[in-house]
């Protein structure tokens, strides 16, 4: 099978290729694409060396698959494209989240709205993906009325030039003496600050888990506030996330739904210090979730804590495990 990742040589796509190469996806030709300064790279993947082409010449390969991670102005111009030539395309960016004429998809939520004619698909946002994993069946069970999440998302959100500075400051550089990708210091300080202001106050991250969520879902009662802010850890996102119910419940249940969720891990044994921190969830794919416990401020309600790899779950497993399920179905 032809396969095609556009954003190739970035952050998010250098681990779509760790995660095609470890879950032994059947990629017989990889086609990496890139900007044009990158072309004539090349991309190790398998065992060999590829190089990085044209987005011309990959659409003329007439891929099978294209994983997108290369923002959303470059997915507006190319997806089409790509699907114009009988390709299925995954796309990591915002561009076509919120088309209604596009499945959102986390294929252990809501794979089943996949058909035949979709070609171009949309992977949800990051935090989107972790905060969201825990709950279809909590949702399915008790009814969620409304969700207050935080997040403390890392620097790898924001790519290479993020790490870059956050390792400059960390070397002692003062501001000013290096690129910086944020408008103020990330080492030693947290921005409550994530993608670009809305007249409502809120950032366009925040609103992103809003929508998302109850698209996912397949529900738009489900009243969502989040406030997104960004920290000084070079990878893996963390969530603080209240939930509201419908109906009353038993937190043995809370527990033993969440659990029942694949890809979900439970790790919430605080007398012993156990709970999900990023320093564990790197380089992981699974959702991890801790400090489960009632809120007793609501009728119905719960705290929780979870914690995941956002280049993997939050990007390229997500991806890939979408690409999977059109592979089962035999539509790649």
């Amino acid at each position: 099978m032809k396969v095609a990742v556009v954003g190739a040589t970035g952050l998010v796509g250098t681990r779509m290729l760790e995660v095609l190469a470890e879950r032994k996806f059947p990629v017989t030709e990889l086609i990496p694409v890139a900007s044009e300064k990158s072309v004539g790279r090349t991309v190790p993947f398998n065992g060999r060396n590829w190089p990085v082409v044209s987005a011309d010449d990959a659409i003329a390969a007439r891929p099978a698959l294209a994983l997108f991670s290369a923002g959303a102005g470059v997915s507006k111009e190319l997806a089409p494209r790509f699907a114009a030539v009988g390709c299925r395309v995954v796309d990591n960016s915002s561009c076509w989240r919120m088309d209604p004429t596009k499945k959102l998809v986390v294929p252990e939520i809501n794979g089943d709205v996949l058909t035949p004619d979709d070609y171009i698909i949309a992977n949800p946002n990051c935090s989107t993906i972790q905060m969201i994993l825990p709950l279809p069946l909590l949702h399915k069970e008790f009814r969620i009325r409304r969700i207050v999440v935080s997040t403390y998302q890392s620097v790898t959100g924001t790519g290479y030039k993020a790490v870059a500075q956050l390792e400059a400051e960390r070397a002692g550089k003062r501001w000013g003496e290096y690129p910086a990708v944020y408008p103020c210091p990330i080492d030693g300080n947290i921005l409550p600050h994530i993608d670009s202001f809305l007249d409502n106050g809120y950032t366009k991250e925040e609103m992103k888990m809003v929508n998302e969520t109850c698209k996912i879902l397949r529900d738009d009662t489900i009243r969502v506030s989040a406030t997104t802010v960004r920290v000084p850890v070079q990878g893996g996102h963390s969530e603080s996330v209240n939930v509201e119910f419908e109906h009353p419940f038993d937190l043995a249940d809370i527990r033993r739904l969440m659990a029942a969720v694949p890809g979900v891990v439970i790790q919430d044994d605080p007398a012993r210090n156990v709970y999900p921190m990023p320093i564990n969830a790197w380089g992981t794919d699974a959702v991890y979730v801790g400090r489960i416990r009632r809120d007793f401020s609501v009728e119905n309600g719960i705290n929780f804590w979870c914690v995941a790899d956002n280049l993997r779950k939050g990007a390229a497993t997500n991806a890939v495990q979408i690409a999977e399920y059109l592979l089962a179905k035999h539509w790649i």
